[in-house]
């Protein structure tokens, strides 16, 4: 008779699905690269002029100028921790707030009917978000709230602040690529002035001192502050899933109605992604 209630009560409680994030190809950062790229092209190509906007020299200046001097003030173990975030600036995290929302709510109402040890049962379907099955795993573990949030308010901030720490550095090549266009037209304006007596030598530095600041523009403005913007949109985005993983677990263990989660998680949602579990 008792196994029969039990199997009745688990029969209520909520199907757990927690979705998983898959990081694809970010098209928009592509086409948004090639299209104004393209867009240049087409404009130097109907152009009435032949003139060559490749420059062996330019190119030098403002690309490797920028790398090497972007790099000043960082030192060599952060760059490389950073190097992995730079090259998933062109991939874009896909993963349901919404969707996630729902089941971090499903697992609070489990935990709330069963008890935190319950949680241990759920690791298949949670082992898609791996920050949520750590969270769990503390939470069955018996740490108290003030643990568990100092752990994984600690955890969040660090992994905040690597990703940052990336788009820190992209900032810095935008602003550097433009200035090292501006030293490279210098260079170029030098090397006229020192030639006003030799007239064939004068369009080589003028090609210098113009290509310089057009390559810094098109490095800066075009590449380098975009993909810094999406680093920063990704930190974001995974701050913001790992704060309602947070809010739920500490939730559970003050064994707080799900209704209040509900109201914290979709005050961190935008409007567009808020949900209503409680019909």
């Amino acid at each position: 008779m008792a196994s029969d209630v039990q199997q009745q009560a688990d029969a209520t409680l909520p199907n757990v699905t927690v979705p998983g994030v898959r990081n694809v190809m970010d098209l928009v950062t592509l086409l948004g690269l090639i299209l104004s790229f393209a867009l240049i092209i087409g404009a130097i190509s109907m152009g009435q002029s032949d003139a060559n906007f490749v420059n062996g020299p330019s190119v030098m200046i403002v690309i490797f100028g920028t790398m090497t001097a972007s790099c000043i003030p960082y030192t060599g173990m952060e760059l490389r921790q950073s190097l992995s975030i730079l090259f998933t600036s062109f991939l874009r995290p896909v993963r349901s707030f919404s969707q996630l929302a729902t089941s971090l709510i499903d697992l609070a109402v489990i935990a709330r009917k069963k008890g935190l040890l319950s949680m241990a049962n759920y690791e298949n379907q949670t082992k898609n978000e791996p920050f949520l099955l750590y969270t769990l795993g503390l939470v069955t573990d018996g740490y108290n709230y003030e643990d568990i949030r100092r752990i994984l308010e600690l955890d969040i901030e660090k992994e905040e602040e690597r990703m940052k720490r990336a788009a820190s550095i992209l900032k810095r090549a935008s602003e550097v690529a433009p200035a090292m266009g501006l030293i490279g037209t210098l260079v170029g304006l030098v090397q006229m002035l020192a030639e006003l007596e030799n007239p064939e030598a004068i369009g080589p530095a003028m090609a210098l001192a113009l290509l310089t600041t057009f390559y810094g523009a098109i490095m800066g403005t075009v590449v380098l502050s975009p993909l810094a913007a999406k680093v920063e949109k990704n930190a974001a985005d995974q701050a913001m899933a790992k704060t309602m993983i947070l809010k739920t677990a500490l939730s559970m263990i003050k064994q707080e109605n799900p209704r209040n989660l509900e109201m914290i998680i979709n005050g961190l949602l935008p409007p567009s992604l808020r949900i209503n579990y409680f019909k």
